[in-house]
């Protein structure tokens, strides 16, 4: 599923700070701000703070309930099973928002 979808889809998201380094999942309903927000450290948090910036999986959801359900699953897991995710849809643990902030990260993706 394309991440620039339509407003009503929600995101379940995997971040690592390096391939096998800490990990982070969340859910969002706007995931190219949220990257962002990751990225430029803009919140306060376990993100910051161990520097997981590199989104290697996320997942689409019309539904938010599904999306929060699937998170909770996620998170859940042991730590094997969640690389296993990773690594089969991304086995070189490319950053998959590389390509969305070229040059000067865009500050116009701040919350307000």
């Amino acid at each position: 599923m394309c991440a620039h979808a339509s407003k009503h889809t929600y995101w379940v998201y995997i971040l690592a700070s390096r391939r096998n380094g800490t990990l982070y999942v969340g859910v969002t309903n706007d995931l190219k701000r949220r990257i962002w927000q990751h990225k430029t450290k803009t919140i306060e948090g376990f993100t910051k703070q161990y520097n997981v910036d590199q989104m290697v999986h996320f997942e689409g959801f019309r539904d938010v309930n599904q999306a929060i359900g699937r998170e909770k699953e996620i998170k859940g897991w042991l730590r094997k099973r969640k690389l296993a995710l990773i690594e089969g849809g991304n086995p070189q643990w490319a950053d998959l928002s590389a390509s969305w902030f070229e040059g000067p990260l865009d500050s116009s993706l701040r919350s307000e």
